[in-house]
């Protein structure tokens, strides 16, 4: 099966090609390698599907696309996208809305001509929520972004369901409840925190440490994305989250009892744009795509240290070959 996958350089589209690779589809990945974080480290994560004879790399954002190239694919997973809730304000915003908003509403376009089209999977985001005052959230529950990053994800959210509405096009929304694991981008909390364990410095906490997440593992997130694929519901938005509930605090306490050490914190002022409390009800996840977390957050942790010690030790050795 022909498959395209955007933003396939991020930390979860590389995953997500390296899976559909070793399943024999042949993939077609489009990365624009923007510079919000190091393009290197993506480049990076593309090192296994870059030698894959099965697929094939468009450096390019996804507006500009070729318009052959979306109708080739069979299935499209779009995950391509300009993240971060607290770099989404001021300036910061336009390219939230160019990325997450013009750049779907291109890729629908297009999709809605195509007759080889068998599914079409967004990669949405639980900040379409806001600050949920549930014990877990549904997907009927009322949308409140409480950043312009996450506007701009229920704007393209609704685009999809729109473009299924209107014009046919097989699309399903995943809502994604904090992404964890290997490849976790540097600005994301469990990056920052296991580096700052391993090099010894202080973990700055945006906050009090009581906000608190539902951790999802993105082996189980690249599962969901294809059960959503692959499944028989052609249309709808779903929950995706881990059940692995744990507030900040408890999240330092871990990654010390997994590194042997206490990790030294030091508390700041929360940020504007980040929620007290994210967690879902994954029921009709559960029921219509037939998804079940597996992942635990102390497993997902442990690889995600293993692969930090990795990348510092290689920044080490490329530090020393340079002097």
């Amino acid at each position: 099966m022909l498959t395209l996958v955007t933003g396939c350089a991020g930390f979860i589209g590389s995953h997500l090609a390296e899976r559909l690779l070793a399943a024999g589809h042949e993939v077609i990945g489009v990365d624009a390698l923007t510079d919000y974080y190091d393009p290197e480290l993506k480049r990076d994560n593309l090192r296994v599907c870059l030698d894959h004879r099965l697929f094939r790399y468009i450096e390019a954002p996804v507006a500009s696309l070729d318009l052959r190239v979306v109708r080739e694919a069979e299935v499209i997973y779009h995950l391509a996208g300009q993240p971060g809730v607290r770099a989404s304000w001021r300036d910061g915003f336009q390219a939230c809305v160019a990325h997450n908003i013009l750049s779907t509403q291109c890729l629908l376009e297009q999709a809605r001509e195509s007759k080889n089209l068998r599914r079409l999977v967004y990669a949405s985001s639980s900040s379409v929520y806001g600050n949920i005052t549930a014990e877990r959230v549904t997907e009927e529950h009322p949308k409140k972004p409480y950043s312009p990053y996450g506007v701009t994800k229920l704007a393209a959210e609704q685009l999809c369901s729109l473009y299924a509405d209107n014009f046919g096009v097989p699309a399903v929304s995943l809502r994604l409840f904090t992404v964890c694991g290997p490849r976790q981008r540097p600005d994301m909390m469990f990056h920052r925190l296991i580096g700052a364990a391993l090099k010894g410095v202080r973990f700055q906490v945006f906050g009090d440490g009581g906000m608190v997440r539902d951790f999802t593992c993105v082996f189980d997130v690249v599962e969901a994305l294809i059960l959503a694929a692959e499944g028989a519901v052609r249309q709808g938005v779903f929950n995706i989250a881990g059940g692995q509930v744990a507030s900040v605090r408890e999240v330092i306490a871990l990654v010390g009892d997994l590194l042997g050490s206490e990790v030294p914190v030091e508390y700041q002022g929360e940020q504007q744009g980040d929620v007290r409390r994210t967690c879902a009800d994954i029921a009709a996840a559960s029921k219509q795509l037939n998804y079940r977390p597996e992942w635990k957050l102390r497993d997902g942790l442990r690889l995600q240290i293993n692969s930090i010690q990795e990348l510092l030790a290689q920044r080490t050795q490329v530090a020393g070959a340079a002097l």
